[in-house]
């Protein structure tokens, strides 16, 4: 069984399980998984949410991935390239931003609006911000019509002094989005900020 108590810095190749064995797995895994990221999700306004990554959410996104497209070896090789990134280093925290808008017309023209935002996120802690850096795989922002993209992979560098204070319970920390047709914060419930303390070293 997949220990969930594992938070390793990184993922690779020996860390990936057969898919069948997989497969005998996943039905008893899901339930522990859910616990896992109820907490390491973040609501920022009307159709914005943090999603904070680990070894963990990591480790199963590649699962499934082999699971649902049985691409075998050669797939495990792109899988990690593209997911092994996002396990935070233990002097970061890592988020998948996903600007979730049901009706296609409304969430095409809310993304027209948005080209750039990726560089107008934070997480604030105290008076510090804690930019986001955001994954170089893809332009995030549509050359042309300024479009952006739904999804966003994002890394947040923090320093000594700033994880001292995010584990510091007086002090508030905030994700945030200032935009300037999307300017929202949402503050970080101390079950999500316990759970977001142990990607640090």
């Amino acid at each position: 069984m997949f220990d969930f108590s594992l938070n390793k810095r990184a993922i690779a190749r020996p860390d990936i399980i057969a898919t069948d064995e997989y497969a005998r797995m996943r039905r008893a895994l899901r339930p522990e998984l859910v616990a896992v990221k109820k907490n390491r999700r973040v609501e920022c306004g009307p159709f914005a949410t943090f999603y904070f990554e680990n070894y963990v959410t990591m480790w199963w996104q590649i699962q499934e991935m082999l699971y649902i497209e049985k691409g075998g070896e050669e797939q495990i090789g792109d899988e990690l390239r593209a997911y092994a990134p996002l396990v935070p280093n233990g002097r970061e925290l890592v988020a998948t931003l996903m600007f979730e808008i049901e009706d296609p017309v409304i969430r095409h023209n809310t993304l027209l609006k948005l080209g750039g935002v990726e560089n107008h996120i934070s997480i604030q802690v105290g008076n510090d911000a804690v930019m986001a850096v955001a994954e170089t795989d893809l332009e995030r922002t549509r050359e042309g019509d300024g479009k952006a993209s739904s999804v966003h992979f994002l890394h947040f560098p923090f320093t000594p002094a700033q994880v001292a204070k995010f584990r510091d319970p007086a002090v508030p920390v905030m994700a945030a989005i200032d935009h300037p047709d999307y300017g929202h914060m949402a503050r970080l419930t101390p079950n999500v900020r316990a759970a977001l303390a142990r990607d640090f070293d």
